[in-house]
């Protein structure tokens, strides 16, 4: 019986770096076909509304690529339209040559989400699709604040839409309509077929085909995963089905186990592709990134947490009081460790970038290399928020929590 290969910690946090490009230097080109081909890689960039120092999107990019410009993302989804928001496990902005297997993802979400919302949101909402649909089409993109004038508004939570804010979001869930662009950061739906090249709009790839692409491409951007980390990476298809696709894929020689040790040392069974132990990437460059809190390296926290020996949650929700660490904090890396979390915001109408706190994980320590590092990529990050200087807080450097 052929032994198990096991990945050590260094060589699995290595491979996982390298498929989320964060284990090269955060150089080179990032517009045009560079920027497209980078999200690809990732696979998907989260959209997020939270702009303490810069929406997630964007700081996503730019840990990549510290070239990077706000204005060449927008190019390319909303002029260009080599790429498409959508939801994957939230909004999120994907490679337009994914749209068809959407479709399989549109028709799944039709009768689930007219249930689902039924239960929370104001009565009537379904019956406002024609409606909304005959708005756009006749008098082209709207905001979800150019429809249902009149209609009774609740406190304004997610929960409690008008009628035809639900049915325009709706709308959007199920392919109808698409999101054109945002203005500030509302979104601005048009109808799909104004907005996806027809070359992505035909027919969608059948059943088998559409889990064979989502299990296929989410192990390869993960490097090595588990069934459950496979059909949760775009949230495409059910954990049985992935199960069903690991098997066949075994059986064929395509996929193979794996033994990856965690930052604890113990082992964990994954799958990845035969080989994927030989040749390593290299170990990343020792530079210190700050991270968005909604990086596709952190999305599944748990995973990261194995991986890397570090517990993040977003305190967002949590009242102050009640906050181990701060509303809204980046995730420090340092080649292939995370090495602790800052909270920073920028002050705009002061132009600075204010250090709050940093906390360091146990056994770091921020000696005078490491601090000249840190204020290096703080003063980077400061140019990307818009802000020319940085300040630090008095005794911003805490002890570990």
């Amino acid at each position: 019986m052929t032994a198990v290969p096991v990945l050590t910690n260094d060589i699995a946090r290595r491979i996982f770096l390298d498929r989320h490009a964060l284990a090269e230097p955060p150089t080179g080109p990032a517009k045009g076909a560079d920027l497209a081909a980078l999200i690809d890689r990732i696979g998907f960039v989260q959209v997020d509304s939270i702009n303490t120092v810069a929406r997630a999107h964007h700081m996503i990019l730019w840990s990549r690529r510290q070239s990077y410009q706000p204005q060449d993302l927008a190019r390319l989804l909303e002029h260009d339209r080599a790429l498409f928001e959508h939801w994957t496990h939230d909004a999120s902005i994907l490679p337009v040559a994914l749209f068809p297997y959407w479709q399989h993802r549109f028709a799944r979400d039709r009768a689930r989400l007219v249930q689902r919302w039924t239960g929370w949101q104001r009565a009537g909402f379904h019956e406002k699709f024609d409606e909304v649909l005959a708005r756009v089409a006749d008098h082209g993109p709207v905001t979800s604040a150019e429809v249902g004038e009149g209609e009774a508004r609740g406190s304004g939570g997610w929960w409690d839409w008008h009628p035809s804010k639900a049915a325009l979001e709706y709308l959007w869930r199920v392919g109808e309509l698409s999101v054109t662009r945002r203005e500030g950061f509302r979104k601005v739906y048009d109808l799909t077929e104004r907005v996806i090249p027809a070359a992505w709009r035909g027919p969608a790839p059948d059943a088998a085909a559409t889990l064979d692409w989502a299990c296929t491409t989410a192990l390869d951007r993960l490097g090595f995963a588990t069934t459950g980390e496979i059909a949760a990476y775009w949230n495409a298809v059910t954990p049985d089905e992935a199960r069903a696709w690991a098997e066949a894929a075994q059986a064929r020689g395509e996929v193979c186990p794996v033994m990856v040790e965690n930052a604890d040392g113990s082992l964990r069974r994954h799958l990845a592709r035969p080989g994927l132990w030989e040749n390593p990437p290299p170990e990343p460059p020792a530079r210190l990134r700050v991270l968005s809190p909604f990086d596709p390296a952190l999305r599944d926290r748990k995973r990261a947490e194995r991986l890397f020996g570090f517990h993040y949650r977003i305190e967002v929700f949590v009242p102050e009081r009640l906050r181990t660490y701060g509303y809204y904090v980046f995730p420090l890396l340092e080649g292939a460790a995370l090495i602790g979390r800052i909270d920073a915001k920028a002050h705009r109408d002061q132009n600075c970038l204010r250090v709050r706190a940093l906390w360091p994980e146990r056994g770091i320590r921020f000696g005078r290399q490491r601090q000249a590092r840190l204020e290096a990529e703080l003063a980077r990050l400061a140019r990307l928020a818009g802000v020319d200087r940085v300040e630090f807080a008095p005794d911003w450097l805490c002890d570990p929590v």
